[in-house]
């Protein structure tokens, strides 16, 4: 078993994933260097915090969480898609270690979604919990509005270089040779 530490985050590899057999189950699926090789959102945001609020919004509506590390892609479409497809739910969440994330359901194309937040910069503690409350509510059959999101004309050109550094240091992680996900077990410190 292989474990990987930052500060206020571990992970713990507990296998190959598996697709769930519970429909009250939201996998977050999160790219290969989140919380392991980076772990910082564009904006210096603790991969931890992420993690935690994404986890106690599916936990406030009832539901479990688990999280998958997926090696395939570096995409959070491709990564949202592969963990909806593990689900046993068929809700997932998708995730970059540059925080993008998305909400995906598991009879999508990889590039569809129920809800995208592709402006990283923007994206708080209070929009990941939300994040994780609306996937919740899809996985228990409702249809939530829409988490609100900011928008800022400026957040590309300010961050475009830091995001292209990042994205190169996250895709040094693939594996093209895993074909699922790795399940992680999470903890925090």
């Amino acid at each position: 078993m292989q474990t990987s530490v930052d500060k206020k985050l571990e992970f713990s590899e507990i296998g190959v994933a598996e697709k769930g057999k519970s429909s009250d189950e939201v996998v977050i699926g999160i790219a290969p260097g989140f919380g392991k090789h980076l772990t910082k959102t564009i904006i210096d945001l603790d991969h931890a915090t992420v993690l935690r609020e994404l986890m106690a919004g599916i936990e406030e509506e009832g539901l479990k969480s688990r999280v998958v590390r997926m090696y395939q892609t570096a995409d959070v479409g491709f990564v949202g898609h592969a963990a909806a497809q593990l689900s046993g739910s068929g809700i997932s969440i998708g995730l970059q270690s540059k925080g993008t994330a998305l909400i995906h359901q598991k009879d999508l194309a990889p590039l569809e979604n129920l809800e995208l937040f592709p402006q990283a910069p923007l994206l708080d503690p209070e929009t990941y919990r939300a994040i994780g409350k609306n996937a919740a509510r899809y996985a228990k059959g409702e249809t939530p509005k829409p988490v609100p999101t900011r928008n800022d004309q400026m957040a590309r050109p300010k961050y475009q270089a830091t995001a292209a550094v990042m994205h190169i240091k996250e895709v040094e992680h693939l594996d093209s040779e895993i074909d699922t996900g790795i399940e992680e077990e999470v903890e925090f410190k």
